[in-house]
């Protein structure tokens, strides 16, 4: 359950993002209310997950989830550049995501 909350977490981040983006330094007031409770929602299933998880793990797959899933997001709905080498480096972070829950993620 907890990996539930930091993957949930994780999309909530890249929700934040997407409305910071469109929140225009923070002048629009939709998507900067949205900010606000994505941020909030994200980082509160981050603290439930922590509960249980080890910080480093959890917040590694956080970041990852949220730095992968922004930046897809990005090139996929907002026209941001796309190419080979930022492909490379987003496989990278799952790559080392990945490789931090094999090396033991264990719960308590």
């Amino acid at each position: 359950m907890a990996w539930v909350l930091v993957i949930a977490a994780g999309l909530f981040e890249v929700a934040m993002a997407l409305c910071l983006k469109k929140s225009d330094g923070f002048s629009v007031l939709l998507p900067t209310l949205g900010f606000l409770v994505f941020a909030v929602t994200s980082f509160g299933l981050l603290s439930l997950a922590l509960t249980r998880l080890e910080v480093g793990t959890a917040y590694a797959v956080w970041v990852g989830i949220g730095a992968v899933g922004t930046a897809a997001a990005g090139m996929l709905l907002m026209g941001d550049q796309v190419t080979p080498l930022k492909i490379g480096a987003l496989a990278l972070i799952v790559i080392g995501v990945i490789g931090l829950n094999l090396a033991g993620s264990g719960a308590h």
